[in-house]
């Protein structure tokens, strides 16, 4: 049988190495022997011994899931073999964490993670309960963290000298040492002639980068594995 289907790009090759890879622009693979964490519902194919359990959230992060609708809903991958993460056709990107780092991501946009790393779910400082919550993860630690993003994704670095200002429903994530507290850029005459749509941003500071996707922000639909 022959097609362009079968291009050696789009074929599956056995893993070389343990842990996570790029499998194609948009998708993860992860070959295991062990354990790691994913996204529920992201997993679309896998081979060998393995079992997908959902994982609990301790109180205080369920209580700020419930709150705000946002969060991490996670499951464990466990055994050995191969599997792939994906959702919904999203551009799909790998960070190697070095010792020291620290990333804060919004929730809906991570896919899978190393055991190694450690996350908690906290509130966006300076932001309180407006954009949402501004509830998302924090990720330390040594390891891979795989993350999407609906478009291309847009890097802008943040330097003392000039800070950085995101639509919170375009926001994937920053580097946790920058600074954040919300900025108001339309006056109150604005707002009460019905504005622009664009009243309240988040402003970082510091020294670091924000990661933006060229979309805002769609309701998500509820998935499950």
């Amino acid at each position: 049988m022959n097609s362009d289907l079968f291009a050696s790009e789009n074929m599956a090759a056995p893993a070389t190495a343990p842990g996570m890879t790029q499998q194609n622009a948009k998708s993860l693979k992860y070959a295991l022997d062990g354990e790691c964490y994913a996204r529920q519902g992201s997993m679309i194919a896998y081979r060998g011994e393995l079992q997908f359990e959902k994982q609990g959230q301790g109180i205080g992060k369920f209580l700020k899931r419930a709150v705000t609708g946002e969060g991490l809903a996670l499951m464990a991958v466990r055994g050995r073999g191969e599997v792939w993460f994906a959702h919904e056709a999203a551009n799909c990107f790998i960070i190697d964490l070095a010792p020291g780092d620290g990333i804060t991501v919004n929730g809906r946009n991570v896919l899978c993670f190393d055991p190694s790393l450690s996350y908690e779910i906290k509130v966006v400082k300076g932001a309180g309960m407006v954009g949402g919550g501004l509830f998302n993860s924090v990720f330390s630690g040594q390891g891979k963290l795989g993350v999407m993003c609906e478009g291309n994704p847009i890097v802008i670095p943040v330097s003392p000298q000039a800070p950085v200002f995101v639509d919170t429903d375009a926001v994937v994530g920053w580097s946790s040492a920058l600074q954040t507290t919300l900025h108001r850029s339309q006056s109150l005459g604005s707002m009460l002639r019905g504005g622009s749509g664009e009243a309240v941003q988040l402003r970082l500071d510091g020294e670091g980068f924000v990661i933006v996707r060229p979309s805002e922000l769609r309701p998500e639909k509820e998935s499950g594995n």
